[in-house]
């Protein structure tokens, strides 16, 4: 295996797991919209605050690491925000 092969392998590998913990951040606000009666309670904000900085933290990490590029790394925050925010109307809608 060449060293470029691995570097690929470590990027795919990056993706995949930053991937899978916006979805169990997704999943996570999920099942706190459905368990709170409203979108303005404080704990949800600060679940909601946490975790996206915890998210962008793991990205920052994986950028300056080189296991990604900042592009790939600014468009899955930006996929999760877009995930959250139509969580956000859907709630909007419900109330």
């Amino acid at each position: 295996m060449t060293s470029s092969d691995l570097q690929e392998q470590l990027n795919l590998k990056a993706i995949s797991l930053l991937n899978e913990d916006a979805d169990k951040i997704q999943k996570l606000i999920e099942v706190q919209m459905e368990n709170l009666a409203t979108r303005y309670c404080p704990l949800y904000e600060e679940v909601l605050d946490t975790q996206m900085y915890g998210f962008s933290r793991e990205v920052d990490f994986a950028v300056r690491a080189g296991l990604l590029s900042e592009v790939t790394g600014k468009q899955l925050l930006s996929k999760l925000e877009r995930n959250l925010a139509l969580l956000y109307e859907a709630m909007n809608q419900a109330e």
